[in-house]
């Protein structure tokens, strides 16, 4: 491994370490208000939900991960954005809780959500879901683990109807366009724990709406791609990550072997704007 290649690995490496133990904590953190009747108040104009459990996860997280890396940026869900972070190398990219509604209503599925992102690609990534006592881990250094066990991409069945999560009209219409039947799957509040669903192989694959935005995706984009999965755009193309803007257009991501024509198909029948 030339040197180079060898340094940056360590790196992620470690810094894979830091966010997995900061993760965790933040976990703890949001625990303690789960169920609990956090304060809950509006933003972007009353549709997005934010709680006390949300900023007290991102206040921890900022400071212990700034702490450790005050070399690095910042890009959070829940702190005003800063150009400041274009000029970073490495940028932490974090939703202190995804799945918020979901955190309010008592549901189990959501995650603390952190990624490094390092040239507009993320080297390591980490998504705690406390209330599932379930944990997802990679890097570019490593393989991708859950609750501490390898991960390994799983085969799509031929013969079996593919689990698509999406809303129904696409999800007929695709079942036509593929030749074989599409199963629409329930709805998963939280994006990245759903592309987590993909990772580990409950899901073959899920459409993620329009306005995603870096930190809803960055750290499962990497765990899924560390097991051959993909998150592309409906033009089959990978996603940078630390631009200017930080939306996404509609994407799709799936198990390798549908890869990219999964994502042809839905760009055909012009999707529409999925759940998010």
């Amino acid at each position: 491994m030339p040197a180079d290649d060898a340094r940056d690995a360590a790196t992620w490496t470690a810094d894979l370490d830091l966010i997995f133990g900061a993760a965790e904590e933040a976990g703890r953190i949001a625990m303690r208000h789960f169920r609990n009747a956090p304060d809950v108040w509006y933003k972007n104009g009353g549709t997005s939900p934010v709680s006390a459990a949300d900023m007290a996860v991102d206040s921890f997280l900022k400071d212990a991960l700034l702490g450790a890396r005050p070399d690095y940026g910042w890009l959070s869900e829940e702190t005003v954005d800063a150009a400041d972070r274009l000029t970073h190398r490495n940028v932490f990219v974090v939703d202190p809780i995804d799945g918020t509604r979901a955190f309010i209503e008592g549901m189990d599925t959501w995650c603390v959500s952190i990624a490094i992102v390092s040239d507009g690609t993320p080297v390591a990534g980490v998504l705690v879901a406390p209330a599932l006592a379930e944990t997802y881990s990679a890097s570019q250094a490593g393989q991708a683990r859950k609750n501490g066990q390898v991960m390994v991409g799983t085969a799509v069945d031929a013969g079996q109807p593919l689990r698509f999560a999406a809303p129904k009209p696409l999800v007929e219409g695709l079942s036509e366009r593929l030749g074989r039947n599409v199963s629409r799957m329930p709805h998963i509040p939280s994006l990245a724990y759903r592309l987590a669903m993909v990772a580990d192989g409950r899901l073959d694959a899920t459409l993620v709406s329009a306005k995603a935005r870096d930190w809803d995706i960055a750290a499962a984009d990497l765990i899924l791609s560390r097991v051959g999965g993909q998150v592309m755009t409906l033009s089959a193309e990978t996603i940078a990550y630390n631009r200017a803007e930080t939306d996404h257009g509609i994407l799709v991501a799936g198990q390798a072997a549908l890869m990219p024509g999964l994502a042809h198909a839905v760009a055909a029948l012009h999707a529409p704007a999925a759940e998010h």
